[in-house]
């Protein structure tokens, strides 16, 4: 008889369906209406669970688990998952670290283009109409900012961090950053303190793997990276104040924002739609076939490895 493995969320990816199916008996968690019941009926037999980062699992849907041994999270976050009480039940909980690197920084270094060379903002012009109107060409456009060159300050020295310095290094940009402590392997400029980073930054950009993120990023940040500045999120939407932030592109007190992430997603500030000087994403930096596609294969080693006994 096949393991029995409860999914919180879907997979995109086909051929990582059809292998769950292949391997274990899928309990498709997120298509049910009446939850409480389905737990009820399948839950008693439920050993490993599959989840996304930002959906977790709390300790009240693990607690009506009594067999379950694994929780394969489809990210990296586990700040949705009651770690505590994994660890005292003696659960597993493994995430697809690594795999996202490379989407992540790309994105990154997307956003930073995007942002300071207008490209949405001109993709709309074009995209309406108002090139052939215009009395002089792209007189409506505002000139935009170089990237090349510019001052890179990197919070959080990780894989993501690390990745995005090799990127913006290769438009020339001299990259400063900052984390708990100098990494000893990174050549780049350590900077202690967050707002001093900001204030020597033309861009700062979030990398931080902060599960337990608090807002870092304040009207004192905002400030020191000034008017000039741009702000890039590409890891918690919890780092940033997102009311500093408001007041902060509303005042002209930093030039522009791009985000990836978001405090209280998909609940975004409308106060950010109409403002030209910042781009949005919907969360998904690791929103690539590729990428979801490792995701999922180690999901499912994940499983595998955990339901027999092996070590994660």
């Amino acid at each position: 008889m096949k393991p029995e493995v409860l999914q919180l969320s879907p997979i995109l990816i086909p051929e990582i369906n059809a292998r769950l199916d292949e391997l274990f008996t899928i309990r498709r968690y997120f298509e049910q209406t009446d939850k409480p019941a389905y737990l009820q009926e399948h839950g008693a037999n439920i050993r490993g669970v599959i989840t996304g980062g930002h959906t977790g699992i709390s300790q009240a849907l693990m607690a009506r688990l009594p067999k379950l041994e694994v929780v394969a999270v489809n990210g990296v976050g586990t700040d949705a998952v009651d770690l505590a009480y994994a660890r005292d039940r003696g659960i597993r909980v493994s995430t697809t670290v690594g795999a996202l690197t490379e989407d992540v920084a790309d994105l990154a270094i997307g956003l930073l283009l995007a942002v300071c060379r207008g490209l949405c903002t001109s993709d709309r012009y074009v995209r309406s109409g108002q090139w052939p109107h215009s009395a002089t060409p792209l007189a409506p456009l505002p000139l935009a900012r170089q990237v090349s060159g510019m001052r890179i300050g990197i919070v959080g020295m990780g894989r993501v961090g690390r990745a995005v310095a090799t990127r913006a290094a290769a438009f020339g940009c001299p990259i400063s950053y900052t984390d708990l402590q100098p990494m000893s392997d990174v050549n780049h400029t350590f900077i202690a303190d967050l707002k001093q980073l900001a204030r020597d930054s033309d861009a700062l950009i979030l990398a931080a793997a902060a599960d337990k993120a608090e807002a870092i990023i304040n009207a004192e940040v905002l400030q020191a990276l000034g008017k000039d500045g741009y702000l890039i999120n590409v890891a918690r939407g919890k780092l940033v104040n997102e009311v500093d932030l408001l007041a902060a592109l509303a005042a002209g007190e930093i030039a522009g924002a791009a985000l990836d992430v978001f405090v209280d997603e998909p609940n975004v500030p409308e106060a950010l739609f109409g403002n030209e000087h910042v781009v949005l994403q919907p969360h998904r930096a690791s929103a690539t076939l590729q990428t979801r596609t490792r995701m999922g294969e180690m999901v499912v080693a994940s499983l595998l490895d955990s339901l027999s006994g092996k070590a994660l």
